[in-house]
């Protein structure tokens, strides 16, 4: 059995979900792989409460699934720090947390846990250590990342397992499609799930698919993408049809539900961080919205993942993953992008199946972690 040191995660909710995402999915392994006793300490519940409808926003201090979650208020209560403190993400730790650090002996593991990312320089600055400039605490810089030189990535131990057995259960299909009010069987309809920050090329994209060959089911999450395609579509009505395109826009679900619908789509758009990894593990075709930065300085990031995404892909493949890709992110008009993308979708679903099942054969995020914990207490 694993160490039961202590272990609290500081997230703060900066894009509503990615954050608090990919910090739950992080606590909740570390719990039930690796056997730690973990407190994530969150600032915004409400947005919380969307991935996880266990959670009770008006309260200050809750357990669900195993974890302590603690309201992150201005006002920090006095608490004593863990053995094990992580950063997500660059947030800031609260002044009277970090003191009492400094006077913690044995001092805690104290962990920047930074964003996913595919460029080369993150094999170099993996765990580097960084002294604190007046306190005798040191911080590690913690990199998930998609080569054996980075901290691995988020991934449950039998996420392969569960996509595969959901794939042979016609049944469990059938009823996930009917507890979100979508019908099981629309006939040669290409499910598509839409999930991404606004985008110029959103009406190109909708303007294809009503009037594209084949018939599609757009699956669409609750965001201010879903406003902008209702006001498109000229309805506010969650459910629309227009020519050859149907559109279902769907409340947020919990993780696990969000995984299986990403798992049964034909081809997915996510946005992000989080999505963007589950999309990977549930083997489909996909376009990934990059988070957008300042002066475009997301594009190289995108650029690094696309690189290694399509390295073992046939040029053709290579080249519609990536017009389509760019034009979805630079917001041009995606109808000759589309076209050409789902016209590839026998070679990339395939393909896509094989990509998660080489990453997955490497240690998680959660196994690096805790082996790296492990061997600084």
């Amino acid at each position: 059995m694993a160490r039961r040191e202590t272990w609290h995660i500081f997230c703060t909710v900066v894009d509503n979900f990615g954050d608090i995402g990919v910090t739950w999915r992080l606590a909740r392994q570390l719990i039930r792989e690796q056997g730690r006793s973990v407190t994530l300490w969150v600032d915004d519940l409400e947005s919380f409460s969307r991935i996880e409808p266990a959670i009770d926003p008006s309260k200050t201090y809750q357990q669900v699934g195993g974890a302590n979650i603690r309201r992150w208020h201005s006002a920090f209560p006095d608490v004593e720090p863990a053995d094990v403190v992580i950063e997500a993400f660059a947030c800031h730790l609260p002044e009277k947390y970090v003191m009492r650090m400094a006077k913690q002996t044995p001092r805690a593991a104290w962990i920047n846990l930074e964003y996913l990312c595919a460029e080369k320089w993150i094999e170099e600055s993996h765990m580097l250590p960084s002294p604190h400039p007046h306190l005798p605490l040191t911080k590690y810089f913690f990199f998930p990342g998609f080569t054996a030189k980075t901290g691995g990535l988020l991934r449950e131990r039998d996420v392969i397992a569960r996509r595969d057995a959901l794939w042979a259960d016609a049944k469990a299909q059938r009823d996930f499609w009917a507890s979100i009010d979508v019908p099981a069987d629309t006939g040669d309809a290409v499910r598509v799930s839409l999930f991404g920050y606004k985008n110029s090329g959103l009406a190109s994209l909708l303007d294809a698919w009503v009037g594209g060959p084949n018939p599609v089911l757009c699956l669409l999450p609750e965001s201010p993408l879903a406003q902008d395609a209702q006001a498109h579509l000229g309805s506010t009505s969650r459910r629309l049809e227009r020519g050859q395109l149907a559109i279902h826009i769907l409340p947020f679900m919990p993780q696990d539900d969000y995984d299986t619908l990403l798992a049964l789509c034909d081809i997915n758009f996510v946005r992000g961080e989080d999505s963007f990894l589950r999309a990977q593990w549930a083997g489909k075709p996909f376009i990934w919205h990059i988070y957008p930065q300042a002066d475009e300085a997301h594009l190289p990031k995108l650029e690094a993942f696309l690189d290694l995404y399509t390295a073992h892909l046939d040029p053709a493949s290579t080249a519609r993953v990536k017009y389509a890709w760019h034009h979805w992110n630079l917001g041009q008009d995606m109808r000759a992008p589309w076209r050409d993308f789902a016209a590839g979708r026998g070679v990339l679903e395939p393909y896509g199946a094989d990509w998660a099942s080489r990453l997955a054969a490497s240690p998680s995020l959660a196994e690096k972690l805790a082996d790296f914990v492990d061997k600084l207490l």
